[in-house]
């Protein structure tokens, strides 16, 4: 464990007493520890607003609090600049095939509808918009500038947005999570909780749900039941063709995230097999698209 952060969980002024720290694995933005202090177990994550990825801790922390409120996420116990403290929840992280579990997939969606639906209620910070187009057009400009190893395919890439920004068409807004990756559900036996809020603002649900189905590899029928049990009606050619946009504007962005974070990131991570494995993932549901729906 690095010295310096060690030193700095120590001195928060949250504690009750001498803490144990335990690293813990995953954050791809930040640093997440386990503490134990005066017999209560939380989670400890640092890092600091990261204008690469457009991420403001002062909104994830109102995240935090307002998804605490409705019932979805652990409870922000403390914070300061670069600095949140949650309390932890002892269960089962979900990996991908944890997913695509049928009974966890229905609570999965059960779960995306209450955020949606309650979270603009209870959110009290400057409304943050996630519309990954505008995102995709930012990193193709740090790639630009950065010189970045995939330059040569820069403009095709931005075509490819644009296309996709065009064929999704007009959408519903919600209040979003933006970044469901598998271990941002915990089941802890008795109810399934929602964390980590680096990208979380407003978004159509369509990109949710996507992101949900292309970062998990969902097969085409858990797809539609996916979008017909969210959205209570059967689904149509036309909002397949709009979701199946989302869905490789969402794989495209997670690859240009990579490609960014292969210049920029300071963390410890094969970011490089990441854009790979996410590269194929894109060109896979892209081909897919052109071949159906165009």
């Amino acid at each position: 464990m690095d010295e310096n952060m060690e030193t700095k969980i120590t001195a928060l002024g949250c504690w009750q007493s001498s803490v144990s720290i335990e690293p813990l694995g995953g954050g791809m933005t930040n640093h997440n520890f386990k503490v134990t202090d005066a017999g209560e177990q939380f989670v400890v994550r640092l890092g600091a607003d990261d204008p690469v990825h457009l991420i403001s801790r002062a909104n994830e922390n109102a995240v935090c609090r307002a998804a605490f409120e409705i019932g979805t996420s652990p409870e922000l116990v403390y914070t300061e600049p670069g600095v949140l403290v949650v309390r932890f929840i002892e269960g089962k992280v979900f990996e991908e095939a944890d997913v695509r579990i049928e009974g966890n997939l229905d609570q999965i969606i059960k779960l995306l509808g209450r955020f949606h639906r309650l979270m603009p209620r209870h959110f009290h910070q400057v409304p943050v918009m996630f519309w990954v187009f505008q995102i995709l057009r930012h990193y193709q400009y740090l790639l630009k500038q950065g010189n970045s190893p995939y330059r040569e395919r820069l403009i095709e890439l931005a075509e490819i947005g644009t296309s996709l920004e065009q064929a999704v068409g007009k959408v519903d807004i919600v209040f979003g999570h933006n970044d469901l990756l598998a271990a941002n559900f915990i089941d802890d036996g008795d109810k399934l909780w929602l964390i980590d809020f680096d990208y979380a603002g407003f978004n159509s649900p369509l990109f949710d749900l996507s992101n949900l189905a292309s970062n998990n590899e969902l097969s085409k029928e858990q797809e539609i039941t996916m979008l017909e049990n969210y959205f209570g009606t059967a689904f149509n050619r036309e909002q397949w063709r709009s979701y199946y946009a989302m869905k490789c504007a969402s794989l495209l962005r997670e690859t240009l995230w990579s490609m960014v974070s292969e210049i920029h990131s300071v963390l410890e991570m094969d970011f490089p097999e990441y854009t790979g494995k996410n590269l194929v993932r894109f060109e896979q549901a892209y081909t897919t698209f052109q071949h159906n729906y165009f």
